[in-house]
């Protein structure tokens, strides 16, 4: 008896299997089907560009007693007094985070002027300032 407790449900559980199993009609499309099936959509030709100027670049943006006239295309130039960050080794001059340069002009308390690139997207370890790569420094 205990046989056929176990065997009913196997046969049951096996029997509605395989009627979910089944298929009422082709389950994937077929040679003879109107419409192709594919995983990526069909490209559309690209539409016609005119050519015009080309775009401007944006400008950093500049600070009050911060950068001063660039010195050349792309470079900017600021002067004013190094501060201290709150990290070791970070220096900032008008709110911008100077990385690179030399350090033996470039300290904490020198008034300086330094020519170099702003870098918004920059990673670093210093938690304040926006990064300026400083392309030269000296001393006023």
């Amino acid at each position: 008896m205990r046989t056929f407790r176990l065997v009913v449900p196997a046969l049951l559980l096996c029997a509605a299997l395989s009627a979910c199993g089944g298929t009422d009609g082709p389950a994937t499309p077929t040679p003879s089907d109107s419409s192709p099936v594919t995983g990526q959509p069909t490209p559309s030709a690209p539409a016609p560009t005119t050519p015009g100027p080309p775009a401007a670049t944006p400008s950093p943006t500049i600070k009050p007693g911060g950068p001063s006239v660039p010195p050349q295309v792309g470079a900017t130039e600021i002067t004013g007094t190094i501060a201290s960050g709150v990290e070791p080794n970070c220096l900032l001059l008008d709110g911008y985070l100077l990385l690179g340069g030399p350090r033996d002009v470039l300290a904490a308390g020198a008034r300086v002027t330094v020519t170099g690139r702003v870098e918004p997207g920059m990673m670093t370890t210093c938690q304040q300032g926006t990064p300026f790569v400083v392309e030269g420094a000296h001393r006023n």
